[in-house]
């Protein structure tokens, strides 16, 4: 992939259209892109980036950031141009971003939706349009580069504060960087799949177990004192033994269970015997008890009898004379009902004649129906004037209608000219409520805009100033470490300075007599050197080299935290100032400042917020415009439809009004009259029909005194009276006779229990005693109960105990299958997982994968690293473990000049430098290579010169300059003036008031 051409318009800091030739700057194959900080150096890598992936890289990509420069005018858009070979083909890429722009029409500004275009170079020399889809572009690019944004920043635009940071860092972070450059996520992918079949085979293994487990809970209760004679299992779920303890467990309770079995089958039949005799015995007591107690009600009840025999004669006596006096009851029931309705029908005829007029008190019937027939014809000649007279009353009441409808149409013809009106001034005020509720909303708009990165500035500052505090006490913490790391190699040098001076005693104390010398060889020690005053041995050399290494170690720390606290203030210190290269604004400035945006915008969203009910309240208006007019036109034509029905009922009325004067008479109306004549048919017809009753009562009554006293006659009584006072009723007669009946049947039960032999003798036998007999036979009874209880409990336990026990047999077969799937998966798990004994350094799967990607790295960067420093250091990969971390990602530097070897951690500031370039151009090789051989013409070193001295600076640039070999192109991103002596192509980025440029010196 090569560059070819960039141009940057409206971006970043550039306020206008700037233009980057990198064929010209490639042509001499090391060219430099400086400028003081915050020109915009990096935002050329930047535009590089944002064109090819559509977002610039990850560490610069702060939230509300924007890319749109501060400095352009309000006309001129966004946008980033980039002309590049890759993959044989010529391609030019056009990205905008998302942008406000003028509004076509009207004032104020609108959002512009991010843009995209991809052209293509036909051989002709001519551009052929690709697409203009975000998503088809990246799919495009993405092919053709096969990188991602992230591999592409890490491995093109090389950032060295990065790759320092990854010679430093431990690792867990080291292999999250590898993790994103090499894409192992399948491999994590496979370590987390493992681990979740591990789960969920011991998930079904512990849920088996339980089952096993709730089985021989139920066995225990099941067993009752059974299982109590062997102890229960303890092994818990989960663990191994579980189901073979269960089994035998379960089998040795099934034993005693039947055991028990046998000897309450014993204990059944014993109290069977016992209870069968209790029972004879307590029928034999019960048998006799009941003759004894037959016979003595016998006698009891023989004497009650003779007592009411008396009775007996009395009702059998009354009994026959009130047979007879029924004969005349038919009689005497026809005589009263005669004189009752005798009675009633003289009521009725008294009432009825006191309503008549004087002079027809004593009419006859015949009198009195004659009258009724006149007034009955009278009443029928008055149904048509009733008809007139009910027709009158509904004109009037039509009228009345008429009337309430004319005043309600006259009042909504006044409300309706009232409201109408003021119409002009009322359309006119919703209009404009409107117009300011729209205004409002696009002004809440804005300000919401303003709001967000405001308030994320007032959190970065809150963060800057604690971060102030921390980078302080970093600095003091670093300050105290070299103190220390300096005392402790100091001491260190002293110690083993002071154990080379006495290095002789030391060998001579190792000295055997008759044994050579290992310096001179003699077999003769004749005058061995000895220890002088403050002699140290080998111990105490190593102990102060371990404490000078451990001081070393917290110093390289303390350097690694104030980096880390440094870099996390300077990106809280850019997002405070939010794009502003004024001073740092205070914490108390940005709060004032949100709380003014907050204001405004609270208000802005309350107006706005009344828009939908102001447009409904005017929609609601024109409605009910049309409404008032529609309705007033119809008044109009109401009020006309009613002059005319009043004129013709007028004309109705004045004729049904002689028609009714003439039929009423001198009533106020005709109904008057004619409920007047009803009443007169009615009370002529009562009084006719009162005086036939009376009469006809009186004859019945006559022929009822006949026919009793012929009756009272014929049954033999004096008079019908006396035939009255012996009469009894049906009720009275069943009870004498039941009387009667019932003390001849007791009598006859009597005589029947006299004539019993075994009552008599069981009398003349000595009483009873059931009631200790029925005693005995409950205890006995209780007993079998008791026995036959326990009989049929350990019957239902050994049938309980069978069925849990072949439960459980089937559960542990089941199971069978399910713990070796567990065990075989939980085995891989661990393994891929660094848990397994069987992973000696216990080393994840993704970090074995990626510790074979850095020890690629750790080769490809060796090569440049002994160049870059004469042959002194060598970067080499360790999969040792450190402490109680896992091996896998370890990195050292071998130093050729002592020999021993390090971790990267130790180095010095330029050797850091020198480290992490071969480092990232060693990385930039595999990635390469991973990515499918993609070849990359063009690259960019991102700082860090200042730290080299000027021989090293030569070595690195004659690396960097080797390159060229493989016709590659270095563009290094730095402000060292140095660079500008060695390095004759530049491009050069200068700063104003009115934004960066950019000049090009080949």
């Amino acid at each position: 992939m090569r560059l070819h051409r960039l141009t940057l318009t409206a971006f970043g800091p550039f306020g206008a259209t700037q233009e980057v030739d990198f064929d010209a700057l490639s042509s001499a194959g090391l060219f430099l892109l400086h400028g003081p900080t915050g020109a915009g150096k990096t935002s050329v890598l930047d535009a590089v980036c944002y064109a090819l992936y559509g977002a610039v890289p990850g560490a610069r990509q702060s939230p509300g950031a924007t890319l749109r420069s501060d400095h352009a005018s309000v006309d001129l858009p966004t946008e980033v141009q980039l002309e590049l070979t890759v993959g044989g083909r010529r391609l030019e890429i056009t990205r905008s971003p998302a942008q406000p722009r003028p509004k076509k029409r009207g004032g104020g500004l609108t959002q512009e939706k991010a843009q995209s275009r991809l052209r293509e170079r036909d051989p002709e020399g001519g551009w052929q349009a690709l697409s203009k889809s975000h998503q088809e572009i990246g799919e495009e690019l993405a092919q053709l580069i096969g990188m991602s944004r992230d591999q592409f920043c890490q491995v093109v635009l090389l950032p060295q504060g990065d790759f320092a940071r990854f010679l430093r860092s431990d690792a867990e972070a080291r292999g999250k960087l590898l993790g994103k450059l090499f894409d192992t996520r399948r491999f994590a992918a496979v370590e987390e799949r493992l681990a979740e079949l591990r789960r969920a085979a011991e998930a079904r293994v512990k849920s088996g177990d339980e089952q096993i487990l709730a089985l021989a809970q139920r066995i225990a209760q099941a067993g009752g004192p059974a299982a109590t004679e062997a102890a229960a299992p303890t092994v818990r779920a989960g663990e191994p033994g579980l189901a073979e303890a269960v089994l035998e467990w379960a089998a040795i309770a099934r034993s005693a269970a039947r055991e028990h079995l046998d000897i309450a089958g014993a204990v059944v039949a014993a109290a069977e015997s016992r209870q069968l005799a209790a029972a004879r015995a307590l029928e034999a007591e019960r048998e006799r008890d009941r003759l004894q107690q037959r016979y003595a009600e016998t006698l009891r009840r023989a004497e009650a009898l003779e007592e009411r025999r008396p009775e007996h004669d009395r009702c059998q006596e009354q009994l026959e004379r009130a047979r007879k006096a029924d004969r005349v009851a038919p009689a005497l029931e026809l005589r009263e009902e005669a004189e009752r309705a005798y009675r009633v029908a003289g009521e009725a005829l008294d009432r009825t004649r006191g309503l008549l007029p004087a002079e027809l008190t004593g009419a006859g019937a015949d009198q009195l129906a004659e009258l009724e027939r006149k007034f009955q014809q009278e009443l029928y000649a008055l149904d048509a004037a009733r008809e007139a007279e009910e027709r009158s009353a509904r004109i009037d009441e039509e009228r009345v209608r008429l009337n309430r409808e004319a005043q309600a149409d006259d009042e909504l013809i006044r409300e309706a000219d009232v409201w109408l009106a003021g119409w002009d001034a009322t359309r006119s005020g919703l209009k404009e409520r409107v117009d300011a509720s729209q205004e409002a909303a696009t002004r809440a708009e804005q300000l919401a805009g303003q709001l967000a990165p405001a308030r994320r500035r007032l959190d970065a500052a809150h963060r800057r100033d604690a971060l102030a505090t921390d980078v302080q006490r970093a600095e003091e913490q670093l300050t105290a470490a070299r103190e220390q790391a300096l005392d402790a190699r100091a001491f260190w040098l002293d110690v083993r300075e002071r154990r080379l001076r006495g290095i002789a005693a030391e060998l001579a104390a190792e000295l055997v007599a008759g044994e050579p010398c290992t310096v001179c060889g003699s077999a003769e020690h004749p005058d061995p050197a000895s220890p002088g005053d403050g002699h140290v041995d080998r111990d105490a050399e190593e102990k102060a080299l371990t404490v000078q290494r451990s001081a070393e170690e917290a110093r390289a720390h303390a350097e690694q935290h104030l980096g880390l606290v440094r870099e996390r203030h300077a990106t809280a210190e850019t997002e405070a100032r939010g794009g502003d290269a004024s001073a740092s604004p205070a914490v108390a400035e940005l709060l004032a400042l949100v709380d003014r945006l907050t204001v405004e915008h609270t208000e802005a969203h309350r107006l706005a917020a009344d828009t939908h009910a102001a447009r409904e309240a005017l929609t609601a208006a024109e409605r009910e415009h049309a409404e008032r007019m529609a309705q007033r036109q119809e008044a109009h034509g109401r009020i006309s439809a009613r002059t005319a029905a009043r004129e013709a009922l007028d004309r109705d009325q004045a004729r049904l009004a002689e028609q009714i004067a003439a039929a009423r008479g001198e009533s106020a109306s005709v109904a008057a009259h004619a409920k007047e004549l009803t009443c007169r048919v009615a009370l002529l017809a009562d009084a006719a029909e009162a005086v036939r009753a009376e009469q006809d009562a009186a004859q019945r009554r006559k022929e009822a005194d006949d026919r009793l006293s012929d009756a009272a006659f014929k049954a033999g009584f004096v008079t019908p009276r006396a035939a009255a006072a012996t009469l009894l009723d049906a009720a009275a007669q069943r009870e004498l006779q039941h009387r009667i009946d019932a003390w001849q049947a007791e009598a006859a039960a009597v005589a029947d229990r006299r004539t019993e032999q075994d009552a008599r003798a069981a009398a003349e036998r000595p009483a009873a005693r059931p009631e200790a007999a029925e005693s005995a036979h409950r205890t006995a009874e209780w007993l079998l109960r008791e026995a036959s209880s326990a009989l049929a409990a350990a019957r239902d336990r050994c049938a309980e105990l069978d069925r849990l026990s072949g439960q459980a047999a089937d559960e542990v077969r089941r199971l069978g299958p399910v713990r070796q799937e567990y065990e075989r998966v939980a085995r891989l798990a661990g393994l891929t997982a660094g848990t397994s004994a069987d992973n000696e350094r216990k080393m994840r799967l993704e970090a074995y994968v990626l510790a074979a990607r850095l020890e690629q790295v750790a080769a490809a960067a060796t090569a440049r690293l002994q160049r870059m420093s004469s042959g002194r250091y060598t970067l080499v990969h360790s999969d040792a473990r450190t402490g109680g971390r896992r091996a896998g990602l370890g990195l050292h530097v071998v130093d050729a000049w002592t020999g021993s070897e390090r971790d990267t951690a130790t180095l010095s500031g330029g050797e850091t430098f020198f480290a992490s370039l071969a480092l990232a151009l060693g990385l930039a090789d595999v990635v390469t290579e991973e990515a499918g051989g993609v070849r990359l013409d063009t690259l960019f070193i991102d700082e860090g010169f200042g730290s080299l001295d000027d021989q090293t600076l030569d070595e690195v640039l004659d690396v960097l300059d080797s390159l060229r070999e493989r016709d590659r192109s270095v563009g290094i991103v730095s402000h060292v003036a140095d660079l500008r002596r060695r390095i004759p192509a530049r491009l050069e980025v200068a700063k104003d008031r009115n934004g960066s440029t950019v000049h090009h010196r080949v």
